[in-house]
C-alpha cells in the first residue's frame, strides 16, 4: 500500500440497498399491526368466536393448528433478511385492516409489499379484485405464494391475477385462463411450499436419539396408513414413534429434533394432475430441524428429484415397503457431517422467508 495515497479516494461508492416494508395478509388477523407482536400472541387468540361451530372440539383443534401455522408465517416474514434489501418492521393484517395499508405514511424510499398465501385472498370474496387494484394503485406491490390449486379452485384468482407482481406456485400447469390474466411483467416461480420456520431457529442436534418419527397428517389412520405404521413398528421396534392425528403443532415442532429421522408419508393432492409434482411441507421443516427427511415421492417427483439427487432427502415409492425400510436404515446410519449438511441446506434455501426475500430482491 502506498503510504502517501489518500485512503478514501480508493473506496468504491456504497451501493444503496432498497428499503422494503412487507405486510402479510392473514385471515386469522384483523386490524393492521406489527407482525412480531401478532406472531407472539397468535397462540393466545380465542378461536371459538371465529369458527362455525364453537362446540365442536375437533373443529377447534384444527382451527388452532391453522391459526398458529399462519401466525408462524408472520414470524418468518418479520425475520426476513437479504444482502440487497433493508427490511423495515413487518406488518400483518386481516380483511378489516387491509385498506389501511394504502393509507399509512411511508419511510423515505420505502417499497411496500403485500404477501398473500394459499387461497386466503378469497376471504375478500367478490371484493378481492377491487381491493387489490386499489392497493396496487397506491403503490403496494403484491406477492402471492399459492401452495394450492389457486388457479383452479380459488374463485377470485382471475380477479387477483392482474394485480400480482410475483406469483409463486406449485400447481402445474396453471389454468390458461388464469395465467393469461397475469400482467406481462409478473414474475413467476414454480416451486413447492417450503418450511415456515425462521432460518436457524432450531440448533443442530449433535447426538439425537437413534429413532424414527412418523409424521402423519389430516389423512388420519387410513387402512394404508395403519399398514405403514404397523410395518415400521414391527421392523424398527422401539426405534419407531408414530404421530398420525392430523398434524404436529407449531409449538411441538422444535422438540422433534431429538429424533434422528422423520418419515413424511405422503405428498399432497396425489389424485390431482395439477399437483402431482408437489409435496407436503414436512420434509422441509424436518430438514430445518436437523432430522433426516424420508419422504414418499409424489407422482411426478417435482423438486424432490433435485433434493434426492443431492442426498438431502431420502425417498420411497408409494406402497413400497422395502424401499421405505431401506431409506429409514440409510437415514439412521447417517453421520453428523451428512446430517449437518442437510440442516444447513434447508435453513439456507428451503424456508418461506428466504424464498420470498429472493423474489422481492429479483424484482428490483
Amino acid at each position: 500500500m502506498n503510504p502517501t495515497a489518500d485512503p478514501m479516494a480508493a473506496q468504491p461508492p456504497t451501493e444503496r440497498r432498497r428499503t422494503i416494508r412487507v405486510c402479510y395478509f392473514n385471515t386469522w388477523a384483523r386490524e393492521l399491526e406489527d407482525a412480531r407482536t401478532y406472531a407472539d400472541r397468535a397462540a393466545a387468540i380465542e378461536l371459538a368466536p371465529l369458527v362455525s361451530d364453537p362446540r365442536d372440539p375437533a373443529l377447534l383443534r384444527k382451527a388452532r393448528l391453522d391459526c398458529d401455522w399462519y401466525g408462524e408465517n408472520a414470524r418468518c416474514f418479520a425475520a426476513m433478511r437479504h444482502d440487497g434489501l433493508e427490511f423495515l418492521p413487518a406488518w400483518v393484517s386481516g380483511p378489516p385492516g387491509l385498506i389501511e395499508l394504502a393509507r399509512q405514511p411511508r419511510e423515505p424510499g420505502e417499497e411496500r409489499w403485500l404477501i398473500t398465501m394459499g387461497q386466503q385472498p378469497q376471504a375478500l370474496k367478490t371484493a378481492a379484485g377491487k381491493v387489490f387494484a386499489l392497493l396496487a394503485k397506491s403503490g403496494v406491490r403484491h406477492l402471492l405464494y399459492a401452495f394450492d390449486e389457486a388457479s383452479r379452485t380459488m374463485a377470485c384468482f382471475n380477479d387477483v391475477a392482474p394485480h400480482l407482481d410475483v406469483l409463486i406456485h406449485d400447481e402445474w400447469p396453471l389454468v390458461e385462463a388464469g395465467r393469461a390474466r397475469l400482467r406481462p411483467g409478473c414474475r413467476t416461480l414454480h416451486r413447492s411450499w417450503v418450511a415456515n420456520l425462521v432460518p436457524w431457529a432450531a440448533p443442530f442436534n449433535e447426538a439425537p436419539e437413534e429413532k424414527i418419527i412418523f409424521l402423519g397428517s389430516q389423512l388420519g389412520l387410513t387402512p394404508h396408513r395403519r399398514r405403514q405404521i404397523e410395518f415400521l413398528r414391527q421392523t424398527f421396534k422401539d426405534r419407531f414413534v408414530a404421530s398420525h392425528d392430523h398434524s404436529v403443532s407449531v409449538a411441538e415442532r422444535f422438540s422433534l429434533n431429538r429424533f434422528k429421522v422423520s418419515v413424511c408419508p405422503e405428498g399432497r393432492h396425489f389424485a390431482s394432475p395439477a399437483m402431482s409434482r408437489s409435496h407436503t411441507d414436512r420434509p422441509f421443516w424436518s430438514g430445518c430441524l436437523g432430522m433426516v427427511p424420508v419422504a414418499e415421492n409424489s407422482k411426478a417427483g417435482g423438486r424432490l428429484d433435485e433434493l434426492a439427487a443431492a442426498g438431502l432427502i431420502l425417498r420411497y415409492a408409494h406402497g413400497d415397503g422395502k424401499a421405505l425400510v431401506a431409506a429409514c436404515e440409510r437415514a439412521l446410519a447417517m453421520g453428523a457431517d451428512e446430517r449437518r449438511r442437510i440442516h444447513e441446506h434447508f435453513n439456507r434455501r428451503e424456508t418461506v422467508g428466504t424464498v420470498v426475500a429472493e423474489m422481492i430482491a429479483a424484482e428490483g
